[in-house]
């Protein structure tokens, strides 16, 4: 049996990603990915993007599956992941991207304002953001199943849903991040991209 943990959803979409991150992230250097989950995204991406510093991170629970897909694929572009609970302690180091997918609509809204109000504080002047994921568009599902997933999810927890794009925006610009781009993805998901202005 495979130690490792191992999500579906992470095979299915890191190749649409990866194709928006080798543009966007071409002229990067260091990448923060926050909530890295099972470790997929962080080993793909890192061997696909060798120039990048790729630090993967997520709650405690989760490290130790990351370990495992990290020390299995042994790259030398990928550190030990780090604990973050985006409530919390944040790295030390500072990034000229941050990458993160699948987070939002998991994360109650006050922990997605904590992320957004940490960002400035762990990057760059001129930073990129891009976050992958479904998103509600004026307050309305872009899809019946966005809409199914988003029940789902509240009948997960109250806490948890699709976020709205304004909403996210209105926390992006609050952290000094502008938007850049808005890519429709597979699955009725989304990449959104943002920019902070020095």
């Amino acid at each position: 049996m495979d130690p490792k943990p191992h999500s579906s959803a992470s095979e299915r979409n890191r190749d649409p990603i990866l194709g928006v991150l080798q543009g966007y992230f071409a002229d990067r250097r260091r990448v923060l990915e926050i909530g890295s989950g099972t470790g997929q995204h962080a080993v793909h991406f890192a061997r696909a993007l060798p120039r990048l510093h790729w630090q993967a991170s997520d709650r405690d629970g989760n490290l130790p599956g990351i370990r495992a897909w990290l020390d299995e694929a042994a790259l030398p572009n990928t550190p030990p992941a780090v604990e973050l609970d985006v409530t919390g302690a944040w790295p030390p180091q500072t990034f000229d991207a941050v990458f993160s997918a699948n987070t939002l609509h998991i994360m109650a809204w006050p922990e997605v304002e904590a992320m957004f109000a940490a960002l400035p504080g762990v990057t760059t002047a001129d930073a990129k953001l891009a976050i992958y994921g479904p998103f509600n568009v004026d307050g309305r599902y872009t899809s019946d199943s966005n809409a199914a997933f988003d029940a789902s999810l509240k009948a997960r927890s109250d806490a948890m849903g699709i976020r709205d794009i304004a909403a996210v925006d209105a926390l992006a610009r609050s952290a000094g991040f502008d938007p850049v781009d808005d890519i429709a993805m597979p699955a009725n998901n989304r990449i959104r991209l943002w920019q902070r202005s020095r």
